[in-house]
């Protein structure tokens, strides 16, 4: 096979970039223990002594997640009750019982960490139907504990919009059905998910021992500011209101529109689609009209924590070659499988550089002088307080405001192997 000669497009000039800083809202949970408490106070005489209580962990890396797993543990405990927790991810992991554990101790989520037993299966138990035929599924591990607690992020999603995207309905429609309830709620496309998922839930809290869920609220820095417990009678309407207000506090690049977004990492841990679509204003099927308009995205790592999951990579269009080495296919592939989205693990152009990324993504563009491009490089879709914006950028984002200039803006550096100088 002939080599990529990529010589004609890499002594093309660069522009200078500079390192910046966003705004955000920095209101943060300083004591996950005491912010926990707290929440089961609010909901106190759900949980009695002497009950087997199932918490749920996902496959989201939510910030300190393993902190607020402890302190449900300690707090079901301290009710004389015994805890557990059941992975609750759908087919992550690879769609298996070891592969679900690994995603959890990933996080610091083990059972000598915990303090208590992680039950791990893919076996579940048949609720019944909703709606046309819809089969409703539940973790056979969760169904045989006396109070089953589900514990998420609220947040948008990446694949839907509805009055509930990211959240305890979905943890429980989809996260607690495992793969095979996964599947089946995919088979139907994501187009029925915003009425399928609250159909599934509400069905679900009138069969199971569901008391209360633990909505976890992250800010702009995706930081926990908020842990609320909301009564099984109050999480749709109140999953409604948390997620308008997830929704203000995201943070997002402040521009409409850039000619190569360089990520350095995508992963499972920073969001479902390895990349958030709300930030880079794309889907597999194109642009999703809320912007930013970006012409070409460059892949350049995957996360340690998303354990070999590179769905999402299909959206780039430039991807390192150790981003690809690192792929788990299997995980991947039953991911996408479950999600009926091939296109997710579908591989773009592959190059051995930041150089070569560089240069492969600014050649397909259109309109572009190289030298004046609009280039962006964040470290990925969840952390964007602080990035490098090309020179050209600067005083667009100056405009608005929000954004301060941390460094003199510097060529674009490459060491001996073409990589980035950090």
């Amino acid at each position: 096979m002939s080599e990529l000669n990529l010589q004609p497009f890499l002594g093309r000039p660069l522009p200078r970039w500079a390192r910046v800083r966003q705004h955000l809202d920095t209101a943060a949970i300083e004591d996950i223990p005491a912010a926990v408490a707290a929440a089961f106070a609010s909901a106190e005489g759900a949980i009695q002594a002497g009950q087997r209580v199932a918490l749920t962990g996902g496959s989201r890396g939510i910030d300190r997640i393993d902190q607020v797993l402890r302190a449900a543990v300690a707090e079901v405990r301290r009710r004389g009750a015994e805890p557990f927790i059941v992975p609750a991810m759908g087919s992550h992991g690879g769609a298996t019982a070891e592969g679900q554990l690994d995603v959890l101790a990933a996080y610091g989520i083990t059972p000598e960490a915990m303090g208590c037993q992680i039950l791990s299966s893919l076996q579940t138990v048949s609720l019944g139907e909703v709606e046309e035929g819809v089969p409703v599924f539940f973790d056979r591990n969760a169904a045989g504990a006396d109070v089953v607690i589900p514990i998420n992020r609220v947040k948008p999603h990446t694949d839907f919009h509805g009055p509930v995207e990211s959240g305890l309905c979905k943890m429980i429609a989809i996260g607690l059905g495992k793969q095979t309830g996964a599947d089946t709620f995919h088979s139907r496309g994501f187009a029925d998910f915003h009425r399928l998922i609250p159909a599934v839930a509400r069905y679900t809290l009138s069969k199971m021992p569901i008391p209360f869920g633990l909505a976890l609220m992250e800010n702009s820095y995706g930081r926990l500011f908020q842990i609320e417990a909301v009564r099984a009678n109050r999480i749709w309407e109140r999953e409604q209101e948390l997620l308008r207000l997830a929704r203000e506090r995201m943070a997002r690049l402040p521009l409409e529109r850039l000619d190569v977004l360089v990520l350095d990492f995508i992963g499972k841990d920073i969001s479902g689609l390895g990349m958030d679509s709300n930030v880079v204003g794309r889907y597999y099927s194109g642009p999703t009209g809320t912007g930013p308009d970006i012409q070409r995205i460059v892949v350049r790592d995957l996360t340690e924590a998303t354990e070999g999951n590179a769905v999402g990579i299909g959206m780039a269009d430039v991807v390192l070659s150790r981003a690809v080495a690192r792929m788990d296919r299997a995980k991947t592939y039953m991911n996408c499988l479950t999600a009926k989205t091939p296109e997710g693990a579908r591989i773009a152009l592959t190059v051995d550089s930041d150089r070569a990324a560089l240069a492969a993504a600014l050649a397909c563009c259109l309109q572009v002088e190289p030298g004046q491009a609009r280039i962006v490089r964040v470290q990925d879709t969840k952390h964007l307080e602080e990035f490098l914006a090309s020179e050209p950028l600067l005083p667009e984002l100056l405009a608005a405001g929000r954004v301060e200039i941390l460094s003199e803006p510097a060529p674009i550096d490459f060491d001996d192997r073409g990589m980035f100088r950090d």
